[in-house]
Formats: C-alpha cells, structure tokens, sequence
C-alpha cells in the first residue's frame, strides 16, 4: 500500500511534466495581422511594402525553447507596395516571378545563444530559406514570447497558447538571382526583413 501511496503521489504531483513537450502552433492566423515588411534603401529610391499571405507550423516545446523547429510560409504574391507600377515590376519575371516561385519560405533547423527569462526567448536560428527558387543556408536573430493560456484573449471562443515570433534581418537579391547586379540606384541588393507573427496552439 505505501508503495502504491507513492506512485500515485508521484503521479498527481509530476504527471503534467512527464507528458508535457513540444508544442505546434499554426500560422495561419485568421485575422490576418500576421505580417513581413520589407525595406529597399537605394541611393534614388527607398521602398517598404508588405506581405500578408502567411501560413506555417512551428514545434515548440517551453522547457526546452533551443529545439524549436518549423516552417514559416509567404505568398509571393500576397507582397504589397505602394504604387501599382512598382508592384508589377515586383510580381514580374523580372523580379519575383511569382507565377514560377509562388511561395516564399524558411525552414528553422536548429538554434544557438539561446537566452530565455520567464517567457522569452532570444535565439540565433539557422535554418534555410527558398526566394525565387534559390534555397540558401542563413542564420538570423529571432525573439520568442511564448503565451501559455492567453489564445482566448485573440480569440474568446478557443482555449490554448500563443507563440509570437520576432525577427529583422538582411538578405541580398542577388543571392537569389533576383535581376542580380540591376537596378541597384532604385532597388538596394540589401533587403531588409522585419517578421511579426503570432502562432496558436488550441487544446
């Protein structure tokens, strides 16, 4: 009997630690506030636009934040900017060639220095991402806030958790054979990135 008082104790006490672990969380937010903003800064012409189309999954575990792993994916053709010219040439075989390449992704593979207080967590995430058909092997600095119980404050009928990513970072066009070495005076090579997203866990 005290053998058996002590597995149930061992039970009621650790039994949501021993079967707690990684955790998807989906991207594909139905709001629609899941955002990329990207930036051209080129000696004629800086440039800012949006993309939108963002879906993806995301494994997360809180106790152990340096294994997250997933995949976030971009539309090509849900990226916006200002004037309509400007956004044809983007979609263009020229440019995206969104027609050929209609998605934009990055797929998390590992993490170094990672850092976690509380809920947050800062991280260098290597992984790979595929722009215009070119995959290319990048490491970029991510922040992770993960939000036990606090879905139902984005969406009072579901219960479950949030995990909201951070991250800015530079990649080059010509590192994807996007009109490599044109065009620079009005388009930079460097394109600056800037990632908002939130991923929900329901249970």
């Amino acid at each position: 009997m005290r053998i058996l008082n002590l597995i149930l104790a061992a039970s009621m006490g650790f039994g949501s630690s021993a079967f707690a672990g990684p955790q998807s969380f989906d991207f594909k937010d139905p709001k629609g506030v899941n955002n990329v903003v990207f930036k051209t800064d080129a000696p004629l012409e800086s440039i800012n636009g949006t993309a939108n189309g963002i879906s993806g999954a995301v494994s997360f575990d809180p106790a152990d934040p340096g294994s997250v792993k997933g995949k976030i994916v971009v539309e090509s053709a849900s990226l916006r900017v200002p004037n309509d010219m400007m956004l044809g040439h983007l979609r263009s075989d020229k440019w995206l060639d969104v027609a050929q390449y209609p998605q934009i992704t990055f797929e998390a593979l590992s993490a170094t220095n990672v850092k976690t207080t509380a809920n947050v967590t800062t991280a260098d995430v290597v992984g790979t991402m595929t722009l215009h058909g070119v995959s290319q092997k990048v490491t970029v600095p991510v922040k992770i806030t993960y939000l036990k119980d606090k879905l139902k404050d984005r969406f009072p009928k579901l219960q479950g958790d949030l995990l909201v990513l951070r991250s800015t970072f530079i990649v080059k066009r010509s590192d994807y054979g996007i009109n490599k070495g044109t065009g620079e005076d009005k388009v930079s090579d460097d394109i600056e990135l800037n990632l908002s997203l939130a991923g929900q866990s329901p249970h």
